[in-house]
């Protein structure tokens, strides 16, 4: 590994060059903590070797520069003193050492103390590794668990939480909130007819067509069940909710999945049900709900293929 020596004495540089060459290490070379500071900002060593006492910053200075210059790497940084004392030990390792040597220094301890240090970043670098793997496989089993496995979009347990604390959200920040409850118009005929492999394909491409009919980042399309699918829509109106759910309606039929059994129309069709309201304190998930669940059920006595607003539009 490369490392940076740092001495005001170019006679002690020069033979600690020499120790960590035979040790099979390179070495770039600094005559002051200013110095010292710029080249590990440029060079990155992976070792310091400082010498306490130095015009212009002194070995203290420097180190804990270093380690304010990046707080999220650890490079081993070990002390040079041509004195012995406990009090020096201390500020060492306060300003950030990791150890104290007394000059001069014989080659088997040098090379000890190098060797124990990279063997302790060896560690360290594994224990991140493992840890950023931990981390990584703990967003994608919390994406999975988000996750309706057939359609890819949120799930019913996903769904609830987060309605939930949309409402909670627009009741504290008096905000409207709406809620399209959608249903595929005729899906059990229409998996007699082709079969479940093409009804799980349907619903894959109804999901997707939801998934893009959401026009802001907090839009959250869902599977509510079976061939049931919801959409919650944060910050909005009546209004915007109805555009929403035209815009559902247009691709869905721009799909142009037959379906010779259905008695709304040539093509698989949804029925969709919107509630929007502006909650209050003691508002509940349940009440937009059943207030989406009803209009859809108008929807569907009037004929499929459409969609209803709660309370008349």
């Amino acid at each position: 590994m490369k490392i940076l020596i740092v001495d005001d004495s170019a006679t002690i540089r020069a033979g600690l060059k020499g120790l960590v060459e035979r040790m099979g290490h390179s070495a770039t070379e600094a005559e002051n903590g200013e110095e010292a500071l710029q080249l590990y900002q440029r060079e990155r060593p992976g070792l310091v070797l400082i010498d306490v006492m130095m015009p212009v910053m002194d070995g203290y200075d420097a180190a804990r520069r270093m380690r304010d210059a990046s707080p999220d790497e650890w490079v081993p940084i070990i002390f040079l003193s041509s004195k012995e004392d406990d009090q020096d030990l201390d500020r060492a390792i306060e300003a950030g050492g990791d150890d104290y040597l007394v000059k001069p220094v014989s080659f088997v301890v040098l090379n000890a103390k190098i060797r124990a240090l990279h063997r302790i970043e060896s560690m360290r670098s594994k224990l991140l590794d493992v840890s950023r793997d931990l981390a990584s496989a703990n967003r994608e089993l919390e994406k999975l668990s988000r996750q309706d496995g057939l359609t890819g979009i949120a799930n019913r347990r996903y769904f609830d939480s987060y309605l939930q604390t949309e409402v909670r959200r627009a009741a504290r920040e008096r905000q409207p909130l709406s809620l399209i409850l959608a249903d595929v118009d005729h899906f059990k005929a229409f998996n007699d007819q082709y079969g479940h492999q093409a009804g799980d394909d349907c619903l894959r491409q109804v999901a997707s067509a939801l998934g893009t009919a959401g026009r802001r980042p907090a839009d959250l399309a869902a599977r509510y069940g079976g061939e049931e699918f919801a959409m919650v829509l944060p910050g909005t109106g009546v209004d915007g909710a109805v555009d929403v759910a035209r815009a559902v309606s247009r691709v869905i039929a721009d799909l142009a999945i037959t379906h010779a059994r259905s008695a709304a129309g040539r093509n698989v069709t949804l029925s969709q049900g919107i509630a929007s309201l502006t909650p209050e304190k003691e508002t509940a998930s349940e009440d937009l709900i059943q207030r989406a669940d009803q209009a859809l059920y108008q929807a569907k006595q009037q004929g499929r293929n459409r969609y209803v607003v709660f309370g008349g539009k």
